[in-house]
């Protein structure tokens, strides 16, 4: 089984060459078209569609997906490596 590490890293080096390649018809690809404004708004709204959903354990589920695909693509957008979130998280435990 992939480990919880390794779909992260994945998902890292995908957008990382979805950024590198600007692919058309890629979302990843107009996010990063679009600018920081637009992937922070759209992380925003999915947050908001996480909160939303409480109560419905599939919505929560896709939607928390969602804001992890969307803060990935902005750390990503920032050159920040998210092995610094996770440091972050291991210094707090």
């Amino acid at each position: 089984p992939i480990s919880l590490s390794d779909v992260l890293k994945a998902l890292e080096a995908t957008i990382k060459q979805r950024k590198h390649d600007m692919p058309e018809n890629s979302y990843t690809t107009h996010l990063f078209q679009k600018g920081e404004e637009k992937i922070l708004k759209k992380l925003g709204e999915e947050t908001i569609e996480v909160i939303l959903a409480r109560g419905n354990e599939n919505e929560t589920v896709y939607e928390s997906a969602d804001v992890l695909y969307h803060l990935m693509v902005y750390l990503v957008s920032k050159g920040i490596p998210f092995d610094k979130v996770l440091e972050e998280l291991r210094n707090r435990m």
